[in-house]
């Protein structure tokens, strides 16, 4: 099954492979310490040290970590004692010894303390054999189909005792809360399960700490997430706007009382929020998208006036958003996660803007890629902004090849970052490739009207951002227009596939986990609720605006040569989907390869196979572009 092995390839791989990468940072709420979650083949492992210097403290394997408000003891997951079966445990800076507290079977995440630091909350979803959203492989579907639905719902775990008191109704799917200042009440987002499926149509809800009874509140027009409590109680902040992910989140920022109407505090910003921070009763800090790169920004909900912290194009949202950024309850001293294409991923501490590096776990890395380039263009009236990255032994003399990324989403964006041994073309401009990475219209960074464009145009005003991005990258660059690729995965793997169908000027590409017919997908995939807000109806509805849309509507078109590539139990963007496409390329005699990869999901997780797309995707622009 695996692909010829390139050593130029492998080199680069196992370089990447080598890679400490980071899943969480947590600044105390007294600014004095930082905690963060270092990735290994066990899930993570946690350490923490003083903001100010000192030595590093090593907790243990675990993960989502949260620190009592008093800065004193830290709360974190793990499956130390049983893999595969977190626990909530608890350790004291004096000592750093960690206790166990819980005794759960079923999938456990997201701890917070409670204000007074007596308790701590949980989501809980008793007996579920995997969590974590539909990312990971779908159950065999075999026997009776649409069986037992397990719910995430609130739980909170005694600080002291470990005693457990599940308290949502079981009939509701808790994604996001909030304790509230006083600890009386939470804020929550929900809808009934399947829980990976109806994020898309969750709606506000508060709660009460001590019976459980839910009272809805708010009903979004689009999606919903990050619901926070102003200090004083009396608000509920939260992100609304088109998401097409769960856990990728982008758009504006809502403000509401409860029993009053929420508020959009910043309508026709050009920048996509990513997360909210209260830093005062009509002060908070926001996390942003802004063109191609992150922000951090100050913002009253009052005036809606903003002050810029910092801007620049390290990466705080790498593998999602806000669990790479952390504020302290001073409002200025913040934990991060950065990383760009020159700079491996570190930890970062200190005054926003001004932070220092706390970890040199990468500083043995170096970019084997070249140098990078915003590029920057109008079309349709739109302003669209993309990267490109030259090749690595660039000599302005020659004419190269260029692969356009093309992202997931599409309510995404790229920008720079660390490339990791996922599907990721970074690795090209170590060949020889230039790489362009667009973000066009329905990606983040422009704001919600920028984001919502491509509803019910999927594949038509998008694509024209992208080849019109082509095209100011081949007036500025030795580009050879005979010899461009195009490759995505997702999203991107769909939209591979309709390129392909609608213009002839790529001369190979590879379409990861990609979409060929949006009617027949609609049925397939795990996650229909997604389609509703782009499409404006279902497909039993309006067939035809998922037809319009779909690459298998005009296959024949299709002449470029295509590898097609697919995770076997993938829920977001099934495996039918890919076999469609191969099917037709085949029928019409178009060069084509379609590679199943056993047991995966949607992101896949076994080394050896991320290896074997990356090389099989070279291995094909190699055959077809050099």
């Amino acid at each position: 099954m695996a692909a010829q092995p390139d050593p130029r390839i492998g080199a680069i791989l196992g370089d990447l492979g080598s890679t400490q990468n980071f899943d969480q940072v947590v600044i105390a709420p007294d600014a004095s310490r930082v905690a963060w979650v270092a990735a290994n083949s066990e899930g993570g492992a946690i350490f923490v040290r003083d903001v100010a210097g000192g030595g590093v403290v090593k907790l243990g394997q675990g993960d989502e970590i949260a620190w009592s408000p008093d800065s004193q003891r830290i709360a974190f997951l793990s499956d130390r004692e049983q893999r595969g079966q977190s626990q909530l445990y608890v350790a004291s800076v004096k000592g750093w010894r960690a206790k166990r507290l819980t005794a759960l079977k079923g999938y456990v995440t997201d701890p917070r303390w409670s204000p007074n630091g007596s308790k701590i909350a949980i989501l809980f979803a008793e007996d579920a054999p995997t969590g974590g959203g539909p990312l990971g492989p779908e159950p065999a579907a075999t026997g009776v189909i649409g069986g037992k639905i397990y719910n995430q719902r609130l739980t909170i775990v005694n600080a002291s005792s470990g005693s457990v008191a599940q308290i949502s109704p079981a009939d509701l799917n808790i994604y996001e809360y909030d304790w509230s200042p006083d600890g009386s009440t939470f804020a929550a987002t929900a809808a009934p399960g399947p829980g990976d499926n109806n994020w898309w149509v969750a709606k506000l809800y508060t709660m009460t700490a001590d019976s459980g009874k839910m009272t809805e509140i708010y009903k979004p027009v689009l999606q919903i997430a990050m619901p926070r409590w102003s200090p004083d109680g009396s608000t509920i902040g939260f992100i609304e706007g088109l998401m097409s992910d769960e856990g990728f989140t982008g758009g504006d920022v809502f403000t509401m009382r409860p029993g009053s109407r929420a508020e959009n505090r910043t309508p026709g910003r050009k920048s996509s929020v990513s997360s909210i921070a209260w830093t005062g009763p009509s002060k908070m800090l926001l996390t942003e998208f802004t063109g191609g790169s992150s922000a951090v920004t100050s913002f009253d909900t009052s005036t809606g006036q903003s002050e810029r912290l910092w801007q620049g194009d390290q990466n705080l949202h790498a593998g999602g958003n806000y669990a790479n950024f952390s504020v302290a309850r001073d409002g200025r001293t913040a934990g991060a996660i950065l990383a760009d294409w020159q700079k491996p991923p570190e930890v970062w501490a200190g005054p926003i803007g001004e932070w220092k590096q706390i970890t040199k776990e990468n500083s043995d890395r170096h970019p084997q890629w070249g140098r990078r380039e915003s590029v920057a263009w109008t079309n349709d009236g739109f302003n669209v902004q993309g990267w490109l990255l030259y090749p690595r032994e660039f000599d302005a003399s020659k004419k190269y090849p260029m692969i356009v990324s093309i992202h997931g989403g599409p309510a995404n964006l790229n920008q720079p970052h660390w490339p990791g041994v996922n599907f990721d073309l970074t690795i090209l401009s170590s060949l020889g490739y230039f790489v362009f990475f667009p973000n066009p219209r329905g990606s983040y960074g422009q704001g919600e009207a920028f984001t919502s464009a491509n509803v019910k145009d999927f594949g038509y005003g998008d694509l024209r951002d992208v080849m019109a991005g082509v095209d100011t990258v081949l007036k500025t660059a030795p580009v050879d227009p005979q010899r461009l690729g195009v490759a995505g995965w997702s999203y991107g793997g769909y939209m591979t596939m309709w390129t392909v169908t609608q213009t002839q000027r790529f001369k190979a590409a590879v379409a990861g986990a990609g979409i060929a017919n949006y009617q027949s997908y609609y049925g397939e995939n795990s996650i229909d609720q997604w389609m509703i807000p782009y499409f404006g109806a279902s497909v039993y509805d309006d067939p035809q605006i998922y037809a319009r849309s779909s690459p298998i509507t005009f296959i024949k078109n299709v002449k470029t040569p295509t590898l097609v590539v697919v995770g076997e139990r993938d829920g977001e963007c099934p495996a039918p989907q890919s076999f469609e496409f191969w099917h037709a390329l085949e029928t019409f005699h178009v060069p084509v390869e379609l590679v199943v990869y056993a047991g995966e999901g949607h992101s896949f997780r076994q080394p050896d196979h991320r290896r074997d797309v990356l090389e099989r995707t070279v291995e094909w622009f190699e055959q077809y572009l050099k």
